[in-house]
């Protein structure tokens, strides 16, 4: 799974930076936010045709989404490693109040 997890990341970075030219090096031709109050096509959202840029910055979307939860499913933690189940287990093993509120050392001090 490391190698697989460095090839994402690698992946990853590549297509943030590719995705941030893309976004940036497009005109605006009154086709975004903008153009839905100020005009800009005869068709409520704009037109369909998108030329070389809209498409490729769509694909480097679905591959900056696909990689993220990718990376997202490799780098999850396991259900071994339950942090609060643990400390429940061992203070229930001991009898012991973990509350802060609870706190047995008061009662022991009178």
């Amino acid at each position: 799974m490391g190698i697989l997890s460095i090839l994402l990341l690698v992946v990853f970075v590549i297509s943030c930076l590719l995705l941030i030219l893309m976004v940036l090096i497009q005109d605006e031709q009154g086709e975004g936010m903008g153009g839905l109050f100020g005009g800009g096509s005869s068709t409520p959202f704009g037109s369909r045709s998108g030329n070389v840029l809209t498409k490729f910055t769509s694909i480097l979307a679905a591959v900056f989404l696909l990689t993220s939860f990718g990376l997202a499913w490799i780098n999850k933690t396991s259900d071994k490693s339950d942090v609060l189940g643990a400390a429940y287990r061992q203070s229930s093993e001991k009898n012991e109040v973990t509350e802060w509120w609870n706190d047995s050392s008061a009662d022991k001090k009178e």
